[in-house]
């Protein structure tokens, strides 16, 4: 396949991306209020009970024991770090991360986002297990971000979209880095080094050639996530780190894919059929060989990437919503708003988002360094800057491993739903009123 991509195809893929995350924005908003309801209904005992109970996995006197939670939290989730991996280096190697000049703004934004919003949470809480916290509303979660853009954002320029997927991207990029580099403990170096051995082999496989998804699944998760698992380096790296050994190069090239398609087509139509409705065996040979013909001209990367997608939009981010915001409200809730843990992840979260986003893409384009996305105007850029503090799932994976104290848990978790909600209405509404505007224009000019 060729390494560039025409604009439309460009569009197409970003817009059927859009469709499907809003799809997953809005199955994983019905889960959260499914849980809040469970959480805090009279059946709350049997949602608790569920998530504490423990699964087992063993393979001869090998056993591995956990509770639901932490297998959705540790191993599940390793899949939508390994969704992530796929995603990020699709786009370095062909999407909107392969150019500097067109990255360069939405990169900037990410990482003003994640620094401002750091730096508040630190302002109010630079003590104790508190302290810890920090990384949590430097998040933003690209599922509902993009689910609350498609819905009030229809008339809105494609490319504004496309710049919150590249946002969201680099941050999640950087909640890896900060989980990988400060929230892990307690290194066994021994397993890491196994662990790293597993990743050498997998980058061996790529460069030798094998392009069999099994391949990467089983020494991936067999190997990379296990070793990573007992070494205390949070299991979900391993997700990262196979997702980036996977081959991202197509075996054959595109026009000597469609001179072997054009030659197999023609000898299927010459080849003489069978009376009924069943196919000759030479027709059925050829029809292999056009399978194998297309996998060749797929990228694994690719192929792997769109097998994932559905099961951890419908699957397994629904489950990791169903396991933790199941949170049963009780005491003083304005109390528990008013916490400086409470107010580090509201204010970082609705306004630190915000601020460090237009503020370092106003930076950015006053220096001429970067220039705003075609069709794109301010107004619109202060709307992507709420929507990214919506920091729901991310947010939610940090503070687990943050906090060990259950009540910091529970005011994190209770501040993260409020701030996200806040933050994703303000951003919904100045888009929608930005997008009348621009509907009032056109129609004046018309």
């Amino acid at each position: 396949m060729p390494s560039h991509y025409s604009n439309n195809s460009i569009m197409k893929f970003f817009g059927s991306s859009i469709k499907r995350l809003h799809n997953y924005g809005i199955v994983l908003f019905i889960t959260v209020v499914i849980a809040m309801v469970w959480a805090n209904s009279p059946w709350k005992g049997y949602y608790v009970g569920l998530m504490q109970t423990e699964f087992a996995f063993s393979v001869g006197t090998f056993q591995l024991s956990e509770s639901l939670l932490l297998w959705i939290n540790d191993g599940l989730m390793a899949l939508f770090f390994m969704q992530v991996g796929l995603e990020l280096k699709r786009e370095i190697i062909g999407g909107k991360l392969s150019s500097p000049k067109d990255a360069i703004l939405p990169i900037g934004a990410a990482i003003g986002g994640m620094v401002l919003p750091a730096l508040i949470y630190f302002m109010f809480n630079n003590s104790g297990e508190a302290s810890n916290g920090w990384g949590i509303p430097m998040a933003t979660d690209i599922a509902f971000s993009l689910g609350v853009l498609a819905l009030v954002g229809k008339r809105l320029p494609s490319t504004l979209r496309v710049f919150l997927i590249t946002l969201a991207i680099v941050d999640d990029l950087g909640g890896v880095l900060v989980i990988a580099l400060f929230y892990t403990s307690g290194i066994s170096q021994m397993d890491l080094l196994h662990g790293l051995l597993f990743f050498a082999a997998l980058i061996i496989g790529n460069y030798a050639g094998v392009r069999s998804t099994w391949f990467y699944a089983i020494i991936g998760i067999g190997g990379v996530w296990l070793t990573f698992f007992f070494s205390g380096v949070h299991p979900t790296i391993a997700g990262i780190l196979t997702a980036f050994a996977i081959p991202g190069r197509v075996k054959i090239k595109e026009t000597t894919f469609l001179e072997r398609l054009d030659r197999l087509h023609k000898r299927f139509q010459e080849t003489k059929s069978i009376k009924g409705t069943l196919i000759s065996k030479t027709q059925l040979e050829i029809l292999e060989d056009i399978k194998t013909a297309s996998s060749e001209a797929e990228t694994p990367l690719q192929k792997l990437e769109r097998t994932l997608n559905p099961i951890v939009g419908f699957v397994i981010l629904p489950l990791f919503a169903l396991a933790n915001a199941g949170i049963h409200l009780h005491g003083d809730l304005l109390k528990v708003l008013s916490s400086p843990v409470s107010l580090g992840i509201g204010l970082g979260l609705i306004f630190g988002k915000f601020i460090g986003i237009t503020a370092f893409s106003r930076l950015l384009v006053a220096f001429k360094l970067a220039k705003l996305p075609e069709n794109v105007n301010w107004k619109m850029i202060y709307g992507i800057g709420f929507l990214g503090g919506i920091g729901f799932t991310m947010s939610l994976f940090i503070t687990e491993l943050a906090f060990t104290d259950e009540s910091l848990i529970f005011t994190a978790k209770v501040s993260i739903l409020f701030a996200s909600l806040t933050a994703g209405v303000m951003g919904a509404l100045l888009l929608y009123r930005n997008r009348k505007q621009l509907r009032t224009v056109k129609h004046k000019r018309t």
